[in-house]
């Protein structure tokens, strides 16, 4: 059992907080048995078994309390973790959390990033409740122009989980969809939904629009209301932008359309996480059997 916080593997492991050192050892830290549960849950589908991966598994049985973390204990072992039994004081310098729930887990990074390609293959588990309303499947592409909220982007995939979509794309520089924060914001959505990072944004929608998608961009100072028009029918690939500067300049040449929603009251805009909810949830309602 690990006793000091000094222990070598503990201090590696602390440094995951930060993008450099995430980067550098290729691998992130997680916590709290329903993200954990979730990873599990993606181990036993076909298209998470080759890229979930746990490495270590730090756990405290003191901090144990009902039966869902010895249970995740097993499954993780068994799944490949490497499990090293920890000092409660131990775990709680590597949780962020008020309470440690008494797991903490490593899993491999890159392993979960997709290429656009592969996003575009990528069979979203909302499908067969969809009813084609156009000669194209009903799909929906997140693209998530340089944000810079953790909270934001937590929210966002764990949205993008709830309504199913294809996938989200990741317009560089943006923050890091591994930060803890942002880790947490999912709830576990980051090990269900597909996700893409690029540098180049002009050639990502550009290579979107051939396969057949609408570049639909939110903007609160012009485009059309999703209701009860048809701008989110179909193929769309949604383009959010920057919480405080907006959709980028170089990606509105590409775009086919926009969308606002309504401002009733003196609010000048909305956070981009409710927007983007929003009009995700208008998206499955008008490509949703009624």
């Amino acid at each position: 059992m690990i006793t000091s916080t000094k222990n070598p593997r503990i201090v590696e492991a602390r440094k995951l907080a930060e993008r450099k050192y995430r980067r550098q050892q290729n691998r992130f830290l997680v916590e709290g048995l329903q993200l954990l549960s979730l990873a599990v849950e993606m181990m036993g589908m076909p298209q998470g078994r080759a890229r979930v991966k746990p490495l270590e598994l730090f756990y405290s049985e003191e901090l144990f309390t009902g039966e869902n973390a010895p249970r995740l204990l097993v499954q993780l072992s068994h799944a490949g973790a490497e499990a090293i039994p920890v000092a409660p004081h131990v775990l709680d310098s590597l949780s962020e959390r008020d309470v440690s729930q008494g797991l903490a887990a490593t899993f491999a990074l890159s392993d979960l990033e997709y290429s656009l390609d592969e996003l575009h293959l990528a069979k979203p588990s909302n499908l067969p409740s969809l009813r084609l309303l156009t000669s194209s499947p009903p799909r929906l592409l997140l693209i998530l122009d340089k944000l810079q909220d953790p909270g934001n982007l937590g929210t966002l995939i764990r949205t993008a989980d709830a309504v199913g979509v294809q996938g989200v794309v990741l317009l560089e520089p943006c923050v890091d969809p591994f930060d803890p924060k942002t880790v947490r914001g999912t709830m576990g959505s980051l090990f269900t939904v597909p996700f893409a990072r690029t540098k180049n944004g002009t050639e990502a929608l550009a290579q979107l629009a051939k396969t057949g998608y609408r570049l639909v961009g939110a903007d609160g100072r012009q485009g059309e209301l999703p209701w009860p028009g048809s701008v989110l029918t179909g193929p769309v690939a949604l383009v959010l932008g920057n919480e405080a500067r907006g959709l980028s300049p170089e990606l509105r040449p590409h775009l086919h359309a926009y969308v606002r929603l309504p401002l009733r009251g003196h609010a000048e805009s909305l956070n981009v996480s409710v927007a983007g909810g929003t009009l995700m949830y208008e998206w499955l309602r008008v490509n949703s059997e009624t």
